[in-house]
């Protein structure tokens, strides 16, 4: 197996919180996506909503991935005023949510 290299996935699954309306969700996705704009080690942006027939969500909606060309990039993501501010109003919409950081690895058989 190889491991990418460089390249570093961050995966969120969020939750909404009943009563957080669809417009507000909406909005919040687009100033998620909108980090790509603002942050230069974000390289790209990808989200979803659950779409599986196995019922095993654990009641998570919405899955959020980002990448990143280093474990570094992600540092400086966290960390930048853009993202911190962000987080000051993503997170508190979210009834429950988990982060993910992984390195992508190609299994070659």
């Amino acid at each position: 197996m190889e491991e990418a290299k460089g390249v570093v996935k961050h995966v969120l699954l969020a939750k909404f919180k009943e009563g957080i309306p669809s417009d507000e969700i909406e909005k919040l996705i687009k100033g998620y996506a909108n980090l790509v704009n603002l942050i230069e080690p974000m390289k790209a942006f990808e989200w979803g909503t659950d779409v599986s027939i196995e019922n095993m969500h654990q009641g998570f909606t919405h899955i959020f991935e980002s990448t990143f060309e280093s474990k570094e990039g992600i540092a400086e993501y966290i960390g930048h005023p853009a993202h911190v501010d962000f987080g000051g109003l993503f997170l508190p919409a979210l009834e429950k949510v988990i982060v993910f950081d992984y390195k992508p690895t190609v299994a070659r058989f």
